[in-house]
């Protein structure tokens, strides 16, 4: 079984997306780490951001996950802040210590979307698709979900689950 781990990127500990996280860990059993507990400082051409939580998450992210599935809700037609922030830093390991930003190479990343509705803009997972590549990820996809309710419908577990079954758990050919 694969090992995995979502990063959820919401400015709301247990909002929409976190609802949304607890579905899928309940069908992967990944581990979830909350950006919203952490300290990460923007990118810094000077690197004078060495004393935050960055570092340490990224090399555990790097030595111990196979799946790394970001879980953003969508605001203003795009992902959080925290995330873009998350994703530049990545850049950390791409001018230092390049062998730990090597070991994403070969993982595997997601994206899942948590809205308002049902509709997602064209152009959202662009950025994903780009960085996957760019580092040497399998791209999974970009799964996306909303809130009915106050809860995560029927029709969201289903998408959840086909996408666990036919994204996450498919094995490469």
């Amino acid at each position: 079984m694969k090992k995995g781990v979502i990063i959820q990127a919401s400015a709301r500990s247990n909002g929409n997306t976190a609802k949304i996280v607890n579905a899928i860990k309940s069908q992967t059993q990944f581990d979830v780490i909350d950006l919203n507990t952490k300290e990460i400082k923007h990118f810094d051409y000077e690197f004078k951001n060495n004393d935050d939580d960055f570092n340490l998450l990224f090399k555990e992210l790097t030595k111990k996950y196979d799946v790394i599935l970001f879980a953003t809700p969508i605001y203003w037609y795009t992902m959080s802040g925290m995330l873009k922030v998350f994703l530049d830093r990545i850049s950390d390991f791409l001018f230092h210590e390049k062998e730990i930003g090597r070991l994403l190479r070969g993982k595997q990343m997601g994206i899942v979307s948590c809205g308002s509705d049902t509709a997602v803009f064209e152009g959202f997972a662009m950025p994903f698709v780009q960085s996957a590549n760019y580092l040497g990820m399998d791209y999974l996809g970009h799964l996306h979900t909303w809130i009915e309710n106050e809860d995560v419908s029927g029709n969201v577990n289903d998408l959840i689950g086909e996408y666990v079954t036919n994204k996450i758990n498919k094995e490469n050919v």
